[in-house]
């Protein structure tokens, strides 16, 4: 396979040792750290990204020779940790005198990829201008060490090599100390971005009065580091550490269709430190510019609950009283369709889809939103959007300041219109903060939830018609609470 450049030919003569290149082995281990970037999961754009966090384990056999040469360690992604790199000879056959990271990044990047290795550089007619090992690639042309010494090529039409294949991404140039020459195992371990993952959820309301789903977990992997992972064991983490570098790789659909992973076995759940790990069963393929999908959990059927809110104020509380007439008398017309259900084991951060069956059975969807990481037992809640046939209206009906008794009284009638053909109950979420002492004095509804800075009521809102809410809350306070003003 030819890689094409247009430049301008000259050829230069000195001398300069062959470097062998060492080229990624399939296997690798990896720990692929959550990442909620845009970057990575976008469908077009740039395919490189520089975000998610990765953290490679993987074996090279490199040739050795007795003491201080150069390696070259290619297949490598292409946004590195350069300081968190680590190259290590189990056997104790060498030690790194000294690295330098070449990236595989702008308009020779390919032909970075192949330092190190052999190649044939091609003129506009296919002569052969040069033959031997590529040792650097740059916007001054190509350096290649032959038999006769080393030619720098600026005019050429292709590049081939041996075997056809070009390698992508960085490469890490090594100046190592062996103790004797041969073949040798290193372990190269290091933190890489353009790689994440996240969680998928896809809910499929049941049919029925009471509220149930189909749950389906996946993990969604999407690479866009620069190279291909072949046969990689795979651990995700679940939870936010803390990444303290700036300019370090960081966590935060491509030019590829998003590959399904098959899988019959689940992946191993365990805890590392205060975060969950999920190891997959099974090597996968993760190719450069994909998203790959595996499952977490098994496909199961959860009770949830459908809840149309409407809700006013917020759970702000002023440091003191506050008197104003005007203060909290904002009111929205919208009822949100909101979705809640029990997490069943822990769920990492991600994002669930829901969808429910329409008049002729075809799954419709019908909203999205995050979950954040959820323990085992605990609540997960989700806005699904706005309910379409549901309006709401608020109203203040009485407002009263006694500084002397230090008491302020205040009243809402709330209307609630409902123009489908079904009844429908809608919770009223209210926030009765001009101060943290307040009592409801009376309701037409009786409350169905109240703590320190919410007040809720379940509204019943016939088929085609209206309900009305009407309450009222007193505030007092101590003279030393008085304001002043």
């Amino acid at each position: 396979m030819p890689i094409r450049h247009r430049n301008v030919l000259s050829i230069a003569i000195a001398t300069l040792c062959t470097i062998p290149s060492v080229w990624a082995a399939d296997g690798a281990s990896m720990t692929l750290y959550r990442s909620d970037s845009p970057a990575l999961y976008a469908s077009s754009g740039d395919s490189d990204a520089n975000d998610g966090y990765a953290v490679v384990r993987e074996r090279r056999d490199v040739t050795l020779q007795s003491g201080v040469h150069d390696l070259v360690l290619g297949d490598l992604p292409n946004h590195l940790d350069a300081e968190a790199m680590a190259l290590g000879f189990p056997g104790g056959e060498a030690k790194v005198i000294s690295q330098r990271l070449l990236l595989g990044q702008g308009p020779n990047a390919a032909l970075t990829g192949l330092t190190g290795s052999s190649i044939n550089v091609l003129g506009d007619n296919g002569q052969a201008l040069a033959s031997g090992t590529l040792l650097r690639a740059g916007e001054d042309g190509l350096v290649v060490s032959t038999d006769h010494g080393t030619t720098l090529v600026r005019q050429y039409a292709a590049v081939t090599t041996a075997g056809g294949n070009f390698p992508t991404g960085s490469s890490l140039r090594l100046r190592v100390d062996a103790s004797r020459s041969g073949q040798a195992d290193a372990t190269l371990s290091y933190p890489t971005s353009g790689i994440g993952w996240r969680a998928s959820y896809v809910a499929n309301l049941q049919a029925g009065n009471a509220c149930s789903m189909q749950f389906e977990s996946r993990a969604s992997i999407a690479n866009r580091s620069g190279r291909d992972w072949h046969d990689t064991n795979l651990t995700l983490i679940a939870g936010e550490p803390n990444f303290a570098k700036t300019s370090a790789p960081r966590p935060m659909m491509m030019r590829a269709a998003a590959a399904p992973v098959a899988a019959e076995a689940l992946p191993e759940q365990s805890t590392v430190g205060d975060y969950r790990s999920y190891t997959l069963p099974a090597p996968v393929e993760l190719p450069d510019g994909s998203i790959s999908q595996v499952p977490l959990y098994a496909a199961r059927t959860l009770s949830c609950e459908r809840t149309a809110l409407y809700e006013n104020g917020g759970n702000w509380m002023p440091p003191q009283p506050m008197l104003n007439e005007t203060f909290n008398t904002d009111s929205n017309t919208s009822i949100i369709s909101t979705l809640r259900f029990s997490a069943f084991d822990s769920l990492p951060a991600g994002y669930l889809r829901v969808l429910t069956a329409d008049r002729n059975g075809v799954p419709q969807f019908i909203g999205e939103g995050r979950i954040n990481d959820t323990p085992k037992g605990s609540d997960a809640t989700i806005t699904l959007g706005t309910a379409f046939d549901l309006r709401g209206k608020r109203e203040r009906t009485s407002f009263h300041v006694d500084k002397a008794g230090r008491a302020l009284d205040e009243a809402f009638r709330i209307t609630l219109t409902n123009a489908g053909d079904s009844a429908r109950t809608v919770t009223v979420r209210e926030h009765p903060n001009r101060w943290r002492q307040w009592t409801v004095t009376s309701s037409s509804v009786k409350p169905s939830k109240q703590t320190t800075d919410t007040l809720e009521f379940k509204v019943e809102v016939p088929a085609n018609g209206k309900a009305v809410l009407d309450y009222a809350v007193r505030y007092t306070w101590t003279a030393d609470e008085q304001p002043q003003s």
